[in-house]
């Protein structure tokens, strides 16, 4: 590998140097250079290159140990003969040469001082150094007049004071001799100011200073592919990036991954690991040591102090997407800051972290970035180029330097007011705090990381907090809290930590709420029974306080609705009146059952229900029973259409549970959230619910969630009925319990064997799915329309007498419920199994009622259901405009099952567009094409909607649409995307 790339301007100049002095006309040439630049690399080819040209070649190389001796450059260019001029004081006697200075001339020496008869003090050292150096000088001249001299002296900055004093009067005296000085000196900014260079009061005219830059990107990019050719690009940009322009640490990290490769002969650099230890035989860290090392303690313990700062950006325990350089993404450290303001923040944070003069260490991250070592991102932070050069620095710390840093690093960064989750990841790092603001954040942090899907960093910053003291109160909702997250990644994982909760003392409203944790964790694992007789064992403990005896109670009459009737427990105890102003909880979550009920088993209409669970909600309540009230309320809203209000309810729900994960609730609402994006066809929001994952084996334990229920139906819905099979087969739904989950998840494979064309199979699920919910009194299909499933699998193996009494059910079922969507699901299939006239009439009557609603899924198949009935009855031009209608909302909602279906139909009836394309200019409906026109002219989403007379929110909609096909994602890119000429109606088949 070349060790002088991007070198050869400094070649020539040193070249044109020598051809200078050779001619008599000598001079010096400062090579200066950040530590790694390749400053002796460069002066011993330069030597070489000179030795060549006939000149000789004197070398000296400085160290810090030469310090504290005197002449120690001489000593090296000259050897013995520089001993022997100091040994010999009789040789000072001499006359200097006509090249030296007046001020090397020694004034003792006059015939006077040589009189007899007065006494000879002797010279002082200041007068011997003067001596001394005129001595040398004259020796240099005599080497001089034999043969031209190349002196290259190394590392001069680590020169003892009299050889850089001397190096400094050589400089002035070389002009008129054959002798070029090349010397290289360290020059970067470091935290402790550094002395005055060799240059400082040399005048432009004796020295010519040349300044070797970083590595480009295209070099080190060159000396990868050298040490190895069959490098893969991304491999060959880690290592660009790992190397820091710096050509010493380059090579030292290709050093190491061909010790790697040796073995086996590979020409690919092996995976840059994410720490130093991993690397063999280790010259990378030895290289970043070094550098250090040089740069002085003060600036060691800023570049230690930094990489502590950004060690802690990458989450505790969690695996987050790395970003597009292959860095962990960053956490914003001061929301609202511009990025110079976050750049202050750092180096004055890492300043005081280090006990540094902040100016410098902003001097020193501007300088560092310019070499290359830091790279500063669009945040405005600065971090290093590669976390292995990070964890090089840091390996220069003990674990304990190092959580102590993280420790003064959360302080300041507290001070500051960073956001909860930087200061807590520097908490888990570091030392205990011993404050109580600690606790507060990694608790604040464990529930933003709940919120974000990201469970494994809440737990280990819980477990992080457990090791600060703690008053017992705190201790036991911490445990809790930590006990509920461990238990949803297992059923028992958490049941000892919260165990370890209800035995701490506290108050009795804690007390409860780590009772209804842990009841709920031994729910979740199996042992129903054995959380209903706990809850009902801390019924007699808290007798005197009825309010929260009734909590307990409405605990298990949530946790019984779940369980078989001999585990059910009985109250037949009266209470007396509940504490406070509050709702009676038990009271409401009877009630709110009771609704449940009565929607389910249709005995009352959707505005009944509304109005009980409004009664129920009005008013103030209790911390205790809100998730309760709320959440049943949600489930009930979202059955009666009332998305915008289910919402609002979950989000109420939810408030007090926090991260509190383990409460009887907590599953409905979870449901709720993902049935409410269902209602809207929002597949992309159903499909990312993190409890929606496909489970990695086939499992036999709480068996599948709502998420898991709608994941399969939108992944029908979307055309991707192989992943939605894989999904379904990772339950054992024989062995799963026997719940509302388990029976929706029923109707959900139902779905996906239909669409597979499995009739017969979808109808035993489907039946399956009714028996379970008639055995639990439930009747109306508000959440699994089981019967419009079943009716559609008997229409298609040709039983339509069967079909019919199903959707007749569903039609006098849906009238009492009476919303629109219920209303028109079952008058479709009504109309489906009816057929004739009457079907077709019964369909445009599901049509009529689906417009507007947010139910646009039961819309598309309403309208191709009544264009299905349209060709039958031969009106064909009818029935393409309306399966026209369906496709062009399919292709916005991006259900494709259902833009399958109507596509076919429209081929049957004899159109051309089902054949048309799904992306680019070709696919836009004409809707599509005209607004997407009038946004590319410049127009405004209200000045297209008042133009063409819509709503806004439809404009928005056939823009996104229009993007999704044209493959962009900006309004400026329309101009570009589309052709240049106006697009007119498409010719459509009559």
């Amino acid at each position: 590998m070349d060790p002088l790339s991007e070198r050869d301007d400094a070649l020539r100049l040193l070249a044109a140097e020598a051809e200078r002095a050779r001619a008599g006309s000598g001079r010096l040439v400062l090579l200066r250079g950040a530590t790694g630049t390749g400053r002796t690399a460069l002066l011993r080819a330069a030597a070489q290159q000179a030795s060549v040209r006939g000149m000789r070649v004197l070398r000296a190389r400085c160290t810090p140990e030469d310090r504290g001796t005197d002449w120690g450059v001489a000593r090296q260019l000259f050897g013995e003969e520089a001993d022997f001029l100091q040994d010999a004081p009789a040789a000072s006697a001499q006359a200097p040469a006509a090249h030296t200075p007046a001020a090397h001339t020694p004034a003792a020496h006059t015939p006077a001082a040589h009189s007899p008869a007065q006494a000879e003090p002797g010279p002082t050292p200041a007068e011997r150094r003067r001596t001394w150096g005129a001595q040398l000088w004259r020796l240099l001249e005599t080497y001089a007049r034999r043969t031209p001299l190349f002196v290259a002296v190394d590392d001069v900055h680590a020169a003892d004071p009299s050889s850089r004093r001397w190096l400094t009067e050589a400089a002035r005296l070389a002009d008129g001799l054959p002798v070029l000085l090349v010397v290289t000196e360290r020059s970067q900014y470091d935290i402790d100011p550094a002395a005055p260079g060799l240059a400082h009061g040399l005048s432009p005219a004796f020295v010519h200073t040349h300044t070797l830059a970083p590595l480009s990107a295209d070099a080190a990019t060159g000396l990868v592919r050298a040490a190895f050719p069959q490098a893969a690009p991304h491999r060959v940009a880690d290592c660009v990036r790992a190397g820091a322009g710096n050509p010493l640490l380059l090579r030292a990290l290709l050093h190491d991954l061909s010790s790697w490769n040796a073995d086996d002969g590979s020409a690919r650099p092996a995976a840059l690991p994410d720490t130093c230890a991993a690397l063999y035989p280790g010259a990378y860290p030895d290289v970043v040591s070094w550098w250090l090392a040089g740069a002085g303690g003060a600036t060691a313990r800023v570049a230690r102090c930094l990489a502590v700062l950004e060690s802690a950006e990458s989450d505790a325990g969690a695996v987050r997407p790395p970003a597009a350089d292959g860095t962990a993404p960053a956490r914003d450290w001061c929301p609202g800051y511009c990025p110079d303001e976050r750049r202050d923040t750092q180096a004055r944070i890492a300043a005081r972290m280090a006990q540094a003069d902040p100016a410098r260490v902003a001097g020193w991250l501007t300088a560092m970035t310019r070499l290359g070592l830091l790279r500063r991102g669009e945040d405005g932070l600065h971090r290093y180029a590669h976390p292995l050069l990070r964890d090089a620095v840091l390996s220069g710390w003990t674990s304990g330097r190092r959580r102590e840093a993280h420790r003064t690093a959360a302080e300041e960064l507290m001070g500051e007011g960073a956001p909860a989750g930087v200061v807590a990841g520097h908490l888990f790092h570091g030392s205990a705090v011993a404050e109580p603001w600690a606790v507060d954040v990694l608790v604040e942090a464990a529930g933003e990381e709940v919120r974000a899907g990201r469970p494994r960093c809440a737990v280990a910053y819980l477990r992080r907090a457990l090791d600060e003291p703690m008053a017992p109160v705190r201790r036991a909702t911490v445990l809790i809290q930590l006990g509920s997250l461990e238990c949803a990644a297992h059923p028992s994982g958490g049941l000892a930590r919260l165990a370890q909760a209800v035995r701490l003392p506290g108050e009795s409203r804690d007390r409860v709420q780590a009772m209804v944790a842990l009841a709920t964790a031994l729910a979740r694992s199996g042992e129903t029974g054995a959380a209903l007789r706990m809850l009902r064992e801390e019924e007699q403990r808290l007798a005197g306080r009825p309010g929260l005896v009734r909590t307990l109670r409405a605990v298990a009459v949530l946790m019984s609705d779940a369980t078989p009737d001999a585990l059910r427990p009985e109250h037949e105890a009266p209470l007396p009146e509940p504490e406070g102003d509050g709702p009676d909880l038990l009271d409401a979550a009877r009630r709110m059952l009771a609704v449940r009920h009565g929607a389910t088993a249709g005995l009352i209409s959707s505005r009944d229900a509304m109005d009980r669970i409004r009664a129920l909600t009005d008013g103030p309540a209790d911390p205790l029973a809100v998730p309760f009230l709320f959440g049943m309320a949600a489930l009930v809203a979202h059955w009666a259409d009332e998305l915008d209000e289910a919402e609002q309810l979950v989000r109420r729900a939810l408030d007090p549970l926090g991260s509190f994960l383990l409460h009887p609730m907590h599953h409905i609402l979870t449901d709720v959230r993902v049935d409410l994006a269902a209602a809207r066809a929002d597949h992309d929001a159903v499909l990312a619910e993190p409890s929606a994952r496909t489970p990695r084996i086939r499992s036999s334990g709480p068996g599948p969630t709502s998420a898991h229920t709608q994941a399969v139906i939108a992944l029908v819905e979307t055309g991707r009925l192989e992943q939605a099979a894989r999904l379904v087969d990772g339950f054992e739904l024989p062995t799963a319990p026997d719940s509302w989950r388990t029976h929706r998840f029923l109707y959900a494979r139902g779905v996906l064997r239909a669409a597979a064309g499995e009739p017969a199979a979808a109808l035993e699920d489907f039946e399956e799915c009714g028996r379970r919910q008639a055995s639990r009194e439930a009747y109306l299909s508000v959440a699994s329309p089981w019967r419009v499933g079943a009716a559609e699998c008997l229409l298609t193996l040709g039983r339509p007498h069967e079909a019919l009494a199903h959707a007749e059910e569903e039609a006098r079922l849906a009238e009492v419920w009476h919303t629109p969507r219920v209303r028109g699901r079952a008058l479709r299939v009504l109309g489906e199994a009816t057929g004739g006239r009457r079907g077709l009439r019964l369909t445009g009557r599901a049509v009529a009622l689906l417009r507007g609603t947010p139910a646009d899924a039961e819309l598309i198949a309403a309208l191709i259901a009544h264009g299905r009935l349209l060709l039958a009855s031969r009106e064909r031009s009818q029935a393409r405009e309306t399966l026209y209608e369906a496709v062009e909302r399919a292709e916005r909602l991006g259900a494709v099952r259902l833009r399958g279906v109507a596509e076919e139909l429209l081929h049957e009836g004899g159109a051309r567009r089902a054949g048309a394309p799904r992306t680019g200019p070709a696919a836009l409906t004409d809707s599509e094409r005209r607004i997407a026109g009038l946004a590319a002219e410049g127009r405004t989403n209200a000045e297209i909607a008042a133009s063409l007379h819509l709503a806004r929110r439809t404009v928005e909609t056939h823009l996104t649409a229009a993007y999704r096909k044209l493959g962009i994602t900006r309004r400026t890119e329309l101009p570009t995307a589309l052709p240049p000429s106006p697009y007119g109606p498409p010719a459509r088949a009559s």
